[in-house]
Formats: C-alpha cells, sequence, structure tokens
C-alpha cells in the first residue's frame, strides 16, 4: 500500500512500483527488483539491486546499500543463517536510518519499523514478524 496525496487528501492505494521516484537509478532494474523484494524472492531481489547500486552516486548509493543488506538479511534467514540476518539487518538499518520517511517511492519508516521488529525478535528468539512490504 502506498499513501497518495491527492487534492490535499491522503488515500492508501496498492500499486505494484513505488508512487514517487525521487532518484536517479535504471528504474526499470530498481522496480524489479521493489518486485522480486515484495514476492519474498530476496536473493534476486539483492542480485538486481546490485547491479543499481554499482553505477550509483550518492545519495542513492548508501540507499540501495541499505536495502540490498535487507534484502540479503531476509535471505539469510530463510537459510537457517540467523546470526548472518542479525548483522545484515543492523547494518541495513544503520545505512537506511539518515534518510527521509518516504525516498525513492519507498515508505522508509514503515521500512525501518519492521527491520527493527525482525531485530528484536530475533535477538529474543521470538517469532519474527512478516516480511515487510515496499
Amino acid at each position: 500500500m502506498v499513501a497518495l496525496k491527492m487534492g490535499g487528501r491522503q488515500r492508501q492505494e496498492a500499486v505494484k512500483k513505488p508512487a514517487t521516484m525521487r532518484i536517479s537509478v535504471d528504474q526499470q532494474l530498481y522496480l524489479r527488483a521493489v518486485n522480486l523484494f515484495n514476492n519474498a524472492t530476496f536473493f534476486e531481489a539483492h542480485e538486481v539491486w546490485e547491479d543499481v547500486w554499482r553505477p550509483a552516486v550518492e545519495p542513492e548509493r548508501k540507499f540501495l546499500q541499505g536495502l540490498i543488506q535487507v534484502a540479503v538479511a531476509f535471505h539469510h534467514h530463510s537459510r537457517g543463517n540467523l546470526a548472518g540476518a542479525r548483522s545484515l539487518l543492523e547494518r541495513g538499518q544503520r545505512n537506511l536510518a539518515d534518510y527521509p520517511g518516504e525516498f525513492g517511492g519507498i515508505h522508509l519508516e514503515a521500512l525501518r519499523q519492521s527491520v527493527e521488529q525482525w531485530r528484536r525478535a530475533l535477538a529474543e528468539g521470538k517469532p519474527v514478524p512478516p516480511f515487510p512490504q515496499l
């Protein structure tokens, strides 16, 4: 779900791609990675984002690195590598921390909250929440 402002009103709308693009990267690849992430194909999402990340410059570069780290963390979790998942969630959270609540068409505040819930659950040995949607 994406919040869209329409004439001063806000409404929720399901979309397959981020509502606004504020970053200068290959949009086709970027959106492909977003869709892969949202379909829980995290390894593939990270691979595509790496292709977007390589030529990127700041501020997009660190943002993409954070997304890649979160995707790899979820991949590690799915393979039973909890230490790797915890480490990469922490690094991804750190790399995404300085960006505004909305960046690159992604509601980052919701993603950061989800990552924090995941970090807490893994640290405490509790059940993990659902995977976030971008």
